[in-house]
């Protein structure tokens, strides 16, 4: 019989009478489930007796909590264990499941508050990251351009930059230039925001929303993703792709999720914290610079990610970059956020037929950033990442002295053999045939 109420975790390390002594002081508990620990219990029937609730038990209790989260009606997790059967690792991975369920979960001097994952009114696909410098953006621009080809895309993004009401940029109609991007960072926009970068990689129409504070699960303490989300319903598009901000993402339950990581990040967040929060949504994973990491590293982040997540399938990649323009037989000075990206872009650029004369991985530090402008000497045009930095100092430096602008796109290969493009084709018609 399905219960509703709260869940309680036990042990085996307090009496059964201390159990039964807790329950009733805590009142509402529908089932509770049994961590482990036997110092002070013959056996868990023992324990069912004096509770009188139904007992979960598995070999690993996170089964055991999947199992009484999804036969019941839980209002609220509370832990009664302690110490040494959990540990602070073994609560943020209860806490994790609690937040993919949608369910409160609290201790005794802890709480977890999920915020409600909502549902938008046309099919969706989320593109979530693990952190900031993943290269989610630039993954979320390859992921529209592919699904372009089945469907009308509308991308809606969240970032610290974002404008305080959703913003419409019609990138499948109107092209976004060097000069319309300088012209908004002097009315004072930030025109390097997530939603214009996408308009001008993919050609897709985007919304930008604003957002302000980042949870420890993802969830962000203020934001207008509900407008954004009502204003691509309106529109004739039929899947929305949700995109997320650095570890921060749309608290809305999307159709299917794509989570971008780094092969430069610890696996321990992965596992670990609210890592498998994240890790358990995700139908592909892609590990992005995997050709900067080494064997070891990468086995480390698949077994991370396996951990969690058996059914997720994993592309490992490399960023290639895509010039928006023709680089060749022109002297470029080139400017990117990472300074370990920077060789390889200008080797890829060369390999195009540019000389690259003149670098700078300075796009986020503006102060050093223009000192290197300042020695950039001969040449003929500016080849540079739409981030940060990109509009307000590196577009504006380069107009003023009559330089050409070709903006920089990232774009993710394999590097393990897999398929990333028909694997994103493939989630894409699942989420529109789920809506047929």
């Amino acid at each position: 019989m399905r219960g509703k109420g709260k869940l309680a975790l036990i042990d085996g390390e307090h009496y059964p009478d201390v159990i039964a002594w807790a329950l009733q002081k805590l009142g509402d508990v529908c089932c509770a489930v049994f961590l482990g620990g036997t110092e002070k219990i013959g056996n868990i029937s023992e324990i069912e007796e004096k509770i009188g609730v139904k007992i979960y038990h598995a070999p690993d209790y996170l089964d055991a909590i999947r199992a009484a989260l999804t036969e019941n009606e839980v209002t609220e997790v509370v832990d009664l264990s302690d110490e040494p059967v959990i540990n602070y690792e073994d609560r943020f991975r209860i806490a994790s499941i609690c937040m993919l369920h949608g369910v409160p979960y609290r201790g005794a001097d802890f709480q977890f508050f999920p915020r409600p994952m909502k549902r938008a009114n046309k099919p969706t696909l989320a593109v979530i990251g693990t952190g900031k410098r993943v290269g989610k953006t630039a993954v979320s621009g390859f992921i529209a351009r592919i699904l372009k080809g089945i469907a009308r895309p509308v991308i809606v993004t969240m970032g610290r930059g974002g404008p305080a009401e959703p913003e419409v940029i019609d990138g499948e109609r109107f092209r976004i230039t060097p000069d319309f991007l300088v012209k908004l960072a002097e009315n004072g926009r930030h025109a390097a925001s997530d939603h214009f970068e996408d308009a001008l990689t993919a050609g897709v129409t985007t919304i930008g929303c604003r957002r302000c504070g980042g949870g420890m699960a993802g969830f962000s303490f203020f934001d207008v993703i509900d407008e954004g989300v009502k204003l691509a319903e309106s529109l004739p598009h039929d899947l929305i792709i949700l995109e997320g901000s650095g570890a921060t993402f749309p608290s809305y339950r999307a159709d299917g999720y794509i989570l971008i990581t780094s092969a430069r990040g610890r696996p321990d967040f992965l596992r670990g914290y609210f890592g498998p929060f994240r890790v358990a949504l995700a139908d592909i994973v892609v590990v992005t610079m995997a050709d900067s990491a080494g064997e070891d590293r990468l086995r480390s982040v698949v077994d991370a990610i396996r951990s969690v997540n058996r059914d997720a399938d994993i592309h490992l990649t490399a960023f290639q970059p895509r010039p928006l323009g023709d680089v060749s037989g022109k002297r470029l000075g080139l400017v990117m956020t990472s300074a370990d990206a920077l060789l390889r872009t200008a080797e890829r650029l060369e390999a195009m037929g540019a000389e690259v004369v003149a670098v700078s991985a300075n796009l986020s530090r503006r102060e050093l950033l223009v000192k290197d402008l300042e020695g950039f000497g001969d040449i003929e045009a500016v080849a540079v990442e739409l981030k940060a930095a990109a509009v307000d100092v590196v577009t504006k430096w380069a107009l003023e002295r009559g330089l050409e602008v070709i903006y920089l796109d990232n774009e993710p290969v394999n590097v393990d053999g897999k398929d990333l493009r028909g694997a994103v084709l493939e989630l894409g018609r699942r989420v529109l045939e789920g809506w047929r």
